[in-house]
């Protein structure tokens, strides 16, 4: 009889892993691996690394927590908990295969239901790619403290504890419940100071607190002007508001530092869980700016150091293409016809520019270098990618290097949408001038000010009923929803304890043209 069998050859002995499944000697040598190149042929710069392999069930206490590791107790976390995981038992969701940290050591999570080409994938995108862009993009660099954020989640865990046993879990979760609400408005967005030290803030507390006691100025209570006065001095009462104001540092752009800092009715401990929110949320603040960014950074490093692995035959073309397939998936843009758009994906715009811009330094065409004459032809991809990384956010680094390739691939085109035409105008195709003005509506698209409403305490009626004033600067006609501007005005009222206005006023032409008021909480 004929022997049908088909005899495989045996693996390479260069390869790393054989097979779908891991354990921490395979994840030892492709890490090894996978820096060698990050590190000496992408010229990454990375935190210390620190691989986590978590459950399923901790992959959604990380989604629920904000992605942040020892994360203080509050309803909402347990909430998203139950929903993620209710979807993700019915089908109807799936997981990340990995969650990663702005910390130093840089913490990836990786998934114990992952296979060990996923792990490969996940090690180069998050250990290695997030992690060389959170340590040298200028934001992160600026705004975060990836040495001390860890301790100081810490610190706001145990302290949020000790609140809840003192003063109790409602009185606490009304305080976070408002600074919650507020995170949006409780950053700064404009440097004011080097680097924000967590570990040092935490250590000076209590010297912070000693000293506001032994300056203390009794600003409210000498600011308060019966009707008699008012009438008898009102140039005194106006030089005073100036004043006034100037102490409080008006206007101030960021709502949750001067409620910290000015409430008149707020507790010590209060007062420091609307920091911890606070700085929490400004902890965020680069990550918002910098998810196109972020996440095409990562994905095109990922890319580049699977395939060189493959290239020196340290995995094998089912791994490889099990890594490619996730990898389509990851950067597939359906058309805005198609029932799974939902806008632009920022991994495969992000991923489709850095890929463009390797392009242009090393095959540039006659295009190219009209477009882009300082990177063109220069052979050094690498070392350009690494500057735009460090350098840019979204919105810039649109600006700067959307190219007319990538825009003609993705058929990009600008409608104007006005609403007193009968009709949509297409006023930017596919000519010079068209793409320059796609390239600039596409970048103003990633501006956070163009999205989040521009709110500032404008000033504080100390003179009457201490109501505090905001104000919200309207861009191109665009007004507050009304029962959500009410809803979150209440959360403002609960922590300054008195009465709350908003003025929408017209960036243009400094006209009220609204008002939304809520008395006392």
């Amino acid at each position: 009889m004929p022997d049908d069998s088909v005899i495989l050859p045996d693996p390479s002995p260069n390869l790393l892993f054989t097979g779908p499944e891991w354990d921490f000697d395979k994840i030892q040598r492709v890490f090894d691996a996978v820096q060698e190149i990050a590190i000496g042929e992408l010229g990454l710069d990375v935190y210390p690394n620190q691989i986590e392999l978590i459950t399923s069930e901790q992959m959604l206490d990380a989604y629920a927590s904000v992605g942040l590791p020892l994360m203080y107790r509050h309803w909402s976390f347990g909430k998203r908990f139950a929903r993620d995981e209710a979807l993700y038992r019915r089908g109807m969701q799936g997981l990340a295969y990995e969650i990663v940290i702005n910390s130093s050591p840089c913490i990836s999570y990786i998934m114990e239901e992952n296979s060990m080409a996923m792990q490969t994938l996940v090690i180069a995108h998050a250990a290695f790619g997030h992690n060389h862009f959170f340590k040298n993009n200028y934001l992160f660099k600026q705004w975060t403290d990836a040495a001390g954020i860890l301790d100081y989640l810490t610190f706001a865990r145990d302290f949020v504890s000790r609140c809840e046993e003192q003063h109790g879990v409602a009185a606490v979760e009304r305080t976070l419940d408002a600074a919650h609400t507020l995170m949006n408005h409780g950053v700064h967005r404009y440097a004011r100071r080097p680097t924000l030290n967590l570990e040092q803030e935490r250590r000076r507390g209590e010297d912070r607190r000693r000293y506001e006691e032994e300056t203390y100025d009794d600003l409210w209570s000498k600011t308060v002007f019966s009707d008699a006065a008012r009438i008898a001095d009102p140039e005194g009462l106006e030089r005073l508001k100036v004043e006034t104001r100037r102490k409080l540092g008006l206007p101030e752009e960021n709502l949750l530092y001067f409620i910290e800092k000015r409430a008149p009715g707020l507790e010590g401990w209060q007062r420091e869980l609307v920091r911890i929110v606070r700085l929490i949320s400004q902890y965020f603040y680069p990550q918002k700016q910098t998810r196109l960014m972020n996440e095409g950074c990562a994905t095109f490093c990922h890319y580049e150091i699977c395939n060189r692995l493959h290239e020196k035959g340290l995995i094998d073309e089912g791994t490889l293409l099990e890594i490619l397939h996730s990898h389509t998936s990851v950067v597939f843009q359906p058309n805005y016809d198609d029932q799974r758009y939902s806008g632009i994906n920022p991994y495969a715009l992000g991923f489709a520019m850095m890929r463009d811009i390797k392009r242009i330094c090393t095959e540039p065409t006659d295009e190219d270098r009209e477009w882009f004459p300082e990177i063109a032809g220069n052979n050094d991809p690498y070392a350009t990618l690494r500057n735009a990384w460090a350098n840019f956010r979204d919105e810039s680094f649109v600006q700067q290097y959307l190219s007319p390739k990538v825009i003609r691939d993705f058929r990009l085109f600008r409608v104007l949408d006005d609403a007193g035409a009968e009709a949509l105008v297409v006023n930017a195709i596919h000519d010079a001038r068209g793409y320059k003005e796609i390239r600039l509506a596409l970048a103003k698209h990633y501006d956070l000010a163009r999205h989040d409403p521009d709110i500032q305490v404008k000033d504080v009626d100390l003179a009457g009923d201490r109501c505090l004033v905001l104000a919200h600067t309207v861009h191109d006609g665009i007004l507050l929803d009304e029962p959500s501007c009410r809803a979150v005005l209440r959360h403002v009222s609960t922590l300054w304890r008195y009465g709350v206005r908003l003025e929408e006023i017209d960036a243009t032409t400094d006209k009220v043209l609204k008002t939304h008021e809520v008395p006392a909480d």
